[in-house]
């Protein structure tokens, strides 16, 4: 066997993709609200066109910088209902995927990319309609080269993501659920949906975010005071 780094992990456990598809609908900010403010890839994770919201599971693909080796690789393990989520194993900005893969991906089902790395071809991803989420667009190429892993244990962001965890993307990024925790995240989202449905309600009654979440006293704890403004020489 060769490095334990190097290696193709076959036929991880996935989360239920139906649980998977109802998360989805909750949207990015929900879910990761609901989860304690967790599983979050960062700011920096962008969708490369806007208006796409997919929920899947994760195969998981370390490459090296410059490098698309191990995402070729990664397309065989790939089944219907999942997203490739790739990074690097030092900070990488080539566009490390284009339209090429993209058509394989989509042929077997895959529902999205998500990257810490580049991708180009920006306008036929868009005209195929397959999603993606990365940390930068460049026509710069890459090279088959260099070994790596896939499904295994990654890290985008701070993040931790596994093979078969549940990936969701939208407008606001994307967020990782641990597959165990899909339950818990798909209570905790209808309840944070509920909560939010009848603040918006109140504030279409009229209600202010200061009366309904008691930020008046906070104001006043913090200092902060009324003037008029001929008090303030305005």
């Amino acid at each position: 066997m060769g490095s334990p780094q190097h290696v193709i992990v076959t036929d991880p456990p996935r989360a239920d993709s139906e649980k998977v598809g109802r998360l989805a609908g909750y949207g990015v900010a929900t879910v990761h609200e609901a989860l304690g403010r967790t599983g979050y890839l960062g700011p920096a994770i962008r969708p490369v066109h806007l208006g796409s919201r997919v929920g899947g599971t994760a195969v998981t693909v370390l490459s090296w910088p410059g490098d698309n080796l191990m995402i070729h690789a990664a397309v065989e393990q790939c089944r219907p209902g999942d997203i490739l989520v790739v990074t690097t194993t030092s900070p990488s900005t080539d566009g490390m995927f284009g339209e090429l893969i993209a058509t394989s991906l989509q042929v077997r089902g895959v529902v999205g990319l998500v990257t810490a790395a580049g991708v180009r071809d920006v306008a036929e991803l868009h005209e195929m309609g397959f999603p993606v989420w990365s940390a930068a667009v460049s026509a710069q190429g890459t090279v088959k080269a260099s070994p790596g892993a896939v499904n295994v244990p990654i890290t985008i962001g701070g993040q931790l993501v596994r093979p078969g965890d549940a990936i969701i993307a939208d407008d606001d990024g994307v967020v990782c659920v641990p597959r165990e925790a899909l339950d818990r995240a798909l209570d905790a989202s209808q309840v944070r949906i509920e909560k939010e449905e009848a603040t918006r309600q109140a504030y279409r009654d009229g209600e202010l975010g200061l009366d309904r979440y008691g930020l008046r006293a906070k104001l006043k704890e913090l200092g902060v005071e009324y003037v008029s403004a001929e008090e303030y020489g305005l």
